[in-house]
């Protein structure tokens, strides 16, 4: 996809594991109708025997493609909605001790004992998370609609498992921190412009930063691209405290991902700094 530098995940875990050595580091996520469960759960075998207890694996339901990029992946069958439960069982089960008279073994992939996460922005992964006891994590960074709907769904449901005793959810999370709530809504067109993008259809690439949206989009525009940031978090340290602190107040979640589309390295990485700073209390 235009703009994502991230489509082969496995290999970039890799490389970012490679170059880091205490984070942890996961997928966000696999999209699971593209590609083949024994292949994944070898990948993410590997990583994890390469990297032990530094790696995860999210794995979604969207095709998030087209049918002709599905068929270049050769993944082209018609997926059923049962499909995607039995893809994650069989995966969950590579990653365990393998059973008596089973056929197929993940080498690398077995014993490896790698967490996996439900990913969504519906409430379908939101109820097979629950019933298969996997931690769960919402796309509320691109599709906050149905937030609050899926995690309650997810915790009235959840059913204890071998992985977790009670529910552990986290969501997306947009944000931009700057020195000054001005400058970080600056930063923020950059962002705007892609989602603006991807509403026409046209490329995802960041564009730099302008200093006003007035003139790049029409109304029925900004609404849209104001809807799938209902979630971000954009201002100044103290601003973005506040406004995860609210977040946190609502929805309780254990954790929060973040996304951080500002089109200049160097700031981008400054935003991350000053987001810890938002931990931190300082």
């Amino acid at each position: 996809m235009d703009g994502i530098a991230s489509s082969a995940t496995a290999v970039l875990l890799g490389f970012i594991a490679a170059h880091t050595q205490r984070i942890r580091l996961g997928s966000g996520g696999i999209m699971l109708p593209n590609h083949a469960p024994l292949v994944v759960a070898e990948q993410f075998g590997t990583l994890a025997t390469l990297y032990p207890d530094r790696i995860e694996l999210g794995l979604g339901r969207a095709p998030g493609t087209d049918q002709v990029t599905m068929r270049a992946l050769r993944r082209g069958h018609q997926e059923t909605e049962d499909q995607f439960p039995r893809d994650v069982v069989e995966i969950l089960q590579y990653f365990k001790a393998p059973q008596v008279g089973q056929k197929i073994i993940a080498t690398p992939g077995q014993n490896t004992h790698v967490p996996v996460w439900l990913l969504g922005s519906s409430l379908f992964s939101a109820q097979l998370a629950a019933k298969l006891g996997l931690p769960y994590s919402f796309a509320s960074h691109f599709a906050p609609r149905m937030l609050g709907q899926a995690i309650e769904l997810y915790r009235e449901n959840f059913e204890p498992s071998e992985y977790l005793d009670k529910p552990y959810v986290s969501m997306g999370v947009p944000v931009v921190v700057a020195s000054t709530d001005e400058e970080a809504q600056f930063l923020a067109t950059s962002a705007y412009q892609r989602v603006l993008g991807l509403i026409r259809g046209e490329s995802l690439k960041l564009k730099p930063p302008v200093t006003s949206m007035q003139g790049l989009w029409n109304t029925a525009e900004q609404l849209s691209v104001e809807n799938f940031y209902t979630m971000a978090q954009i201002g100044s340290v103290e601003t973005v405290r506040s406004g995860l602190q609210k977040l946190l107040d609502t929805y309780e979640v254990d954790e929060f991902i973040f996304t951080c589309d500002v089109y200049d390295t160097a700031k981008r990485l400054d935003s991350f700094t000053q987001l810890m700073q938002v931990k931190s209390g300082n």
